[in-house]
């Protein structure tokens, strides 16, 4: 039997009743054109679902826009319920609404603990430290316990063993898996979240009416700042921040993260680029801008 195969039958148990759902899938010219047939179902809308390691038709990198482009216009143009896109080799997945607009990757984290919850309720729920208020919010709601952790897989599998946990999410579009080893699997996360979506649509509800109530918040994605003394720069903003107000909760790894009462921010350095990658969110827009605008000018002094 062929490990092709192989895999296909281990995630068999795993492929929901997709029947009444339209969507399409984008396999990105990578790995999962190999098995998504097999596990979406033959009627499925396939795009760039033959491997090419040129990658002819777009980057194999969801998170940029223009990489979704193609998945998007299917999406309006076909009136579907929702667009499926891999990352190259598979191990990530995004999705877009029945609008065609891009679902920040976090916040399907408790759509996919859903289906655990049913069987296993009160279970660990692995975030990373980047993770929407909305989501852990949510994830508590359901009854789950939400621990956030440091970034990268490498961290999650270890936390996934330590806590016992469920499953787990990232900002970039990893999702974990108990009953995937405590690894992250692209392919087993769209058919959880199909599956999940499937019953929703089922109800009459949408993709994003299933979203509304975790969305709650303004978001500023992970923003990136060319930075050469990253040390100093992220002790010179917590210094002012802690300045003005008392944060509720501190994470001090990973960089560190600072929630207050209307706002939060994470700030990490790269460890291979001259960056800070920071992500902030508030309850409001207006204040998600007044927020941004206070952390470019702490920043401007170290920036180039």
């Amino acid at each position: 039997m062929s490990r092709q195969r192989e895999f296909v039958d281990f995630l068999r148990p795993w492929i929901p009743d997709l029947s009444g759902l339209r969507f399409a899938v984008d396999c990105s010219d990578g790995m999962a054109g190999l098995v998504a047939r097999d596990l979406f179902g033959a009627e499925t809308v396939l795009l760039n679902d033959s491997p090419d390691g040129a990658f002819p038709h777009h980057g194999p990198n969801p998170l940029d826009a223009a990489n979704r482009a193609q998945l998007a216009a299917m999406v309006r143009e076909q009136r579907l319920d929702a667009g499926v896109i891999f990352d190259g080799d598979a191990d990530r997945v995004m999705f877009l609404d029945e609008t065609g607009a891009f679902i920040q990757p976090d916040y399907l984290i408790p759509i996919i603990a859903g289906r655990f919850l049913r069987t296993a309720p009160g279970a660990t729920v692995i975030c990373d430290i980047r993770t929407s208020r909305g989501v852990t919010e949510a994830l508590s709601a359901a009854g789950a316990k939400p621990v956030l952790w440091k970034v990268g897989h490498a961290f999650a599998k270890v936390k996934m063993r330590e806590t016992g946990a469920v499953c787990g999410g990232e900002l970039a579009g990893h999702y974990y898996f108990r009953d995937f080893f405590n690894c992250d699997s692209g392919e087993l996360a769209a058919l959880v979240v199909l599956g999940e979506l499937a019953a929703t649509r089922a109800r009459g509800w949408t993709f994003r009416q299933l979203l509304a109530p975790i969305c709650r918040y303004a978001n500023s994605g992970e923003l990136n700042f060319t930075v050469a003394h990253k040390a100093e720069a992220m002790a010179a903003v917590r210094a002012a921040l802690l300045a003005e107000a008392s944060p509720q909760r501190a994470l001090d790894f990973d960089g560190w993260r600072l929630d207050f009462a209307d706002w939060w921010i994470s700030i990490r350095p790269s460890n291979t680029e001259p960056y800070l990658r920071v992500v902030m969110e508030a309850d409001t827009p207006a204040r998600l801008a007044e927020r941004r605008a206070r952390i470019e000018r702490l920043l401007q002094p170290f920036v180039g």
